[in-house]
């Protein structure tokens, strides 16, 4: 067990290793974003207008609080009406500082362990001997996390393809690094491969 905490705990620091390198040194962290035109009104209108934190989506329902079916009422609306636009949705912070800060980072790192640690134990539950299978296993179980929210964001909200495209890759890539690790120090139980060993 505490040779699987160690690796979940490695994978994860190679995972967020990468994910560092990739968002300042790469610029994929950047793939997919435009400036605002004439940002300073634009954003002069929304401190006026929106003055708390969220995550809004438009056009609205025009109904203060609205319930589940004001929203699909006004949907429905909108589409008898061919309504074509605009729409989307916008993540707003009124006052929130531009720097990093090492709550954010710490954050981030722990998310990368869990998410190892999850590859951890599905891995521990197989019977693969060699270390290219079990290299194989975290990659694919990498490209699940990084399509399972990413493409339905581009299906459904019209994320930009290269956006999403570039968000899948860094986050196959981070499992690849951490594959690495965990492919080299996570073994298949003794039961496992006796069991494998009979069958053949």
């Amino acid at each position: 067990m505490g040779r699987k905490l160690l690796a979940g705990i490695l994978g994860g620091l190679a995972f967020f290793a990468w994910s560092s390198i990739a968002h300042m040194a790469t610029g994929l962290g950047e793939t997919g974003f435009q400036e605002i035109p004439n940002e300073q009104a634009v954003l002069g209108a929304m401190k006026a207008s929106i003055p708390n934190d969220g995550l809004y989506f438009f056009p609205g329902t025009g109904v203060p609080n609205p319930t589940h079916a004001d929203r699909m009422a006004a949907m429905q609306k909108k589409a008898e009406q061919h309504y074509v636009g605009p729409q989307g949705i916008l993540i707003y912070h009124p006052a929130k500082p531009m720097a990093l800060d090492m709550g954010q980072l710490g954050k981030e790192l722990a998310t990368n362990i869990v998410q190892v640690l999850l590859v951890v134990f599905l891995l521990a539950q197989t019977s693969l001997t060699s270390f290219a299978a079990r290299w194989r296993f975290a990659t694919a179980a990498g490209v699940l996390a990084a399509i399972s929210t990413n493409v339905s964001y581009w299906t459904f909200y019209g994320f930009p393809t290269s956006y999403t495209l570039a968000t899948i890759c860094s986050i196959a890539m981070g499992f690849v690094c951490a594959g690495l690790v965990v492919a080299a120090m996570v073994k298949p139980a003794a039961g496992a491969s006796s069991a494998r060993r009979a069958a053949a």
